[in-house]
C-alpha cells in the first residue's frame, strides 16, 4: 500500500496537523490506479512495463520481412511467459478482493444483525421501562391495600361495632328525651319563676301601701296626742288661774 505524500509545514517541530499534496479522494484513485496497472513496484522493472516490451519486441519482429519464424516463436512464448507471470498477481489480487467482497458482505450482514439486535434490545428495554412503572404503580396499590387492611383488621367486628352503634342510638335517644323533660321542667320553672316575680312585686306594692298607711296612722295618732296635751295643758291652766 503507497502512503500519501505529506508536505510538513515549515518549521513544525512538534508533530502537527499533516497536509497532504493530494485529497484523500486523489490518493484512493491514484493508488487503485497503480494496483491496476501494476506500474509501481518496489523492486526491479514494474511487471506491466516488462510486459509491454515483451509484446512490442513481438510486434517488431512479426512485422520484419525476414525468415525470423523461431524468433518469433521465441518471442511469443517469451511474451506469453510474462503474461502468465503478470496475470498470477492479478489471479492472487482478484481472490483477495472477492475474499474482502465476502469478508464485507459478512461485515455488512453482522452489522446489519448488530442493528437488528440493538433495535431489539431498545425495544426490549422500554418494554422493561413499562413494566417496571407498572410493577412500581401495582407495588403501590398493594402497600395501599395491605395499610387498608391492616386498618380494617386493628377495628372491632361488625357485630361489637352495631351493637356499640346502637348502645349510642339509646344513649342519644335518653339524652334527647331527658333534654326534653329538662326543657319542659326549664318552661316551667321559668313559668314558676315568673309569677313568683309578679306575687313578689304585688307583695311588695302591698307592703309599701301598708306601711303607708301605717305612717299615716302614727302621724295621725300623734298629731291627735298633741292635741289632747295642749288642750290638758290649757284646761290646767284655766283651773288654776280661777283658784287664784
Amino acid at each position: 500500500m503507497l502512503k500519501s505524500r505529506k508536505v510538513s509545514a515549515r518549521g513544525d517541530s512538534t508533530g502537527g496537523a499533516a497536509h497532504y499534496a493530494f485529497g484523500a479522494l486523489e490518493d484512493d484513485i491514484i493508488i487503485k490506479h497503480r494496483l491496476l496497472t501494476r506500474t509501481t513496484t518496489t523492486r526491479g522493472e514494474p511487471p506491466l512495463k516488462k510486459l509491454q516490451k515483451k509484446f512490442t519486441s513481438l510486434a517488431l519482429e512479426t512485422e520484419k520481412d525476414a525468415d525470423n519464424y523461431a524468433d518469433c516463436e521465441r518471442l511469443a512464448r517469451a511474451f506469453l511467459q510474462e503474461l502468465k507471470t503478470f496475470e498470477l498477481p492479478l489471479v492472487k489480487t482478484k481472490a483477495v478482493i472477492d475474499a474482502n467482497v465476502r469478508e464485507k458482505e459478512n461485515f455488512n450482514e453482522l452489522n446489519d444483525e448488530i442493528n437488528r439486535k440493538i433495535l431489539e434490545a431498545q425495544d426490549d428495554i422500554e418494554d422493561l421501562k413499562k413494566q417496571l412503572e407498572e410493577s412500581k404503580v401495582e407495588r403501590k396499590h398493594k402497600e395501599e391495600c395491605e395499610t387498608i387492611r391492616k386498618l380494617i383488621a386493628a377495628q372491632p367486628p361488625r357485630s361489637e361495632t352495631q351493637k356499640l352503634i346502637n348502645e349510642l342510638e339509646n344513649e342519644i335517644a335518653s339524652l334527647e328525651a331527658e333534654n326534653t323533660a329538662s326543657s319542659r321542667t326549664l318552661d316551667l320553672r321559668k313559668k314558676q319563676f315568673a309569677l313568683l316575680l309578679h306575687v313578689v312585686d304585688e307583695l311588695q306594692n302591698t307592703i309599701e301601701e301598708d306601711q303607708k298607711s301605717m305612717l299615716e296612722e302614727m302621724r295621725m295618732a300623734a298629731i291627735y296626742e298633741n292635741k289632747n296635751i295642749l288642750e290638758d295643758a290649757a284646761g290646767g291652766s284655766a283651773e288654776a288661774m280661777v283658784i287664784d
